[in-house]
């Protein structure tokens, strides 16, 4: 199969089922922000087979991230392949996945102390990686909110999304605690007051 198609030359692509759509329109920003995420996410599971020590944090984190990239193929097919085409979909984002991110979350937060002011971005490698990640996940979530005011894409891709931004939060704190990194919490208004001499 051939990389390039030249189908796609004139500001067109085709969606599952064939449909050919504008490649600014709101169906291929959603699913191309969703394969930006991944891209990302990638780039966390990179770094963190980089890391030495902590092989337990590092197997954990390498197994969430793997199947984060394979539900994120599923919800880019998911997104490709409108409703109304009648078209099935191997996999479409639902229930499960978001109940097995509550759970890890749940269990994560126990080894986190409660936040008091909101947390800068940084910390470490992974930690502002992961933040990353949960910025262009949220544009992702602003894109499939667009397009589910255009189109029928269901509730689950929104709410996958919007939980998975949460999942990101919770796992660059996880492992700045496990990577006994320190966290950098806002200091609201800190910018305005004068400055020491």
């Amino acid at each position: 199969m051939g990389v390039y198609t030249r189908t796609g030359d004139k500001g067109e692509t085709g969606l599952a089922g064939g449909r050919r759509v504008a490649k600014d329109s709101s169906r291929i920003e959603a699913y191309g922000t969703v394969d930006e995420l991944n891209a990302t996410v990638g780039i966390v599971r990179a770094l963190n087979r980089d890391l030495r020590k902590h092989s337990a944090v590092r197997a954990e984190l390498e197994e969430v991230l793997r199947q984060v990239q394979q539900q994120l193929f599923d919800l880019g097919a998911d997104l490709a392949t409108p409703t109304e085409e009648g078209r099935p979909v191997t996999t479409r984002i639902g229930e499960s996945q978001v109940k097995e991110m509550e759970a890890l979350m749940d269990r994560w937060q126990k080894d986190l102390k409660p936040l008091k002011s909101f947390v800068l971005p940084g910390g470490g490698k992974l930690s502002g990686f992961l933040h990353q990640c949960r910025t262009v996940c949220r544009r992702a979530e602003r894109q499939v909110v667009k397009l589910s005011r255009q189109e029928d894409v269901g509730p689950w891709p929104q709410i996958y999304l919007n939980r998975l931004g949460d999942l990101f939060f919770v796992l660059s704190r996880w492992i700045s605690h496990h990577l006994q990194e320190s966290e950098t919490l806002w200091e609201g208004g800190l910018a305005s007051r004068p400055r020491r001499r």
